[in-house]
């Protein structure tokens, strides 16, 4: 099994992260953040993948490192459980729908790290999570798992739903990108020969 383990400790957070490329979604994660706990659970759930997640962090200020410094560890345990991406798909695309919203998202496992984000959000805030985190989360799993991220709401009047949709259509596009490739005979999936 493609797996990765990561701890990450700073003077603002304490990360200690799990993950199996090839698993069921099953998923046990608390960062003290409710919303983005969600949105992680269904990021497993649609992408597969088994992530155990505890994280702490200077909440007294506010979610923001708790919730860039998941992205970090996430991408970085992503990148590891990768390896040289030797058999992999690469690509993955998915447009989501829910209720109202509709997010697409399309990734690649380039090792280049770079985000596209087209997503605005009717309010600032769900209950009392700032929708900026959002964008900043993606933005540090790209950069750290080598990613080419682009996520663009093209339907929405919902902010919930349009940040679920957001995980959800990430979840399905990197849930394609990680899979085997039965045809790609083992090999990198690059005429360079690496990525």
């Amino acid at each position: 099994m493609r797996r990765a383990r990561i701890d990450r400790s700073t003077a603002e957070t304490t990360i200690s992260l799990e993950l199996a490329l090839d698993g069921s979604g099953a998923r046990e994660i608390a960062t003290g953040v409710g919303f983005f706990d969600h949105m992680l659970e269904q990021l497993a759930r649609h992408a597969l993948i088994d992530i155990t997640l505890k994280a702490t962090g200077d909440r007294h200020i506010d979610d923001h490192h708790t919730v860039e410094d998941c992205g970090i560890a996430l991408g970085r345990a992503l990148a590891e459980a990768l390896g040289d991406k030797r058999g992999i798909r690469r690509y993955g695309a998915f447009t989501l729908v829910m209720d109202e919203a509709r997010v697409s998202a399309a990734l690649d496992l380039s090792g280049r790290p770079f985000l596209v984000w087209d997503v605005d959000f009717p309010t600032e805030k769900i209950g009392a999570f700032d929708n900026e985190l959002v964008r900043e989360f993606f933005q540090a799993v790209a950069s750290h798992g080598g990613v080419t991220l682009h996520v663009t709401r093209e339907a929405g009047a919902n902010s919930h739903h349009i940040a679920e949709a957001a995980f959800k259509a990430v979840a399905r596009a990197l849930r394609a990108a990680v899979e085997p490739d039965p045809r790609g005979g083992g090999e990198v999936p690059s005429t360079k020969g690496t990525l």
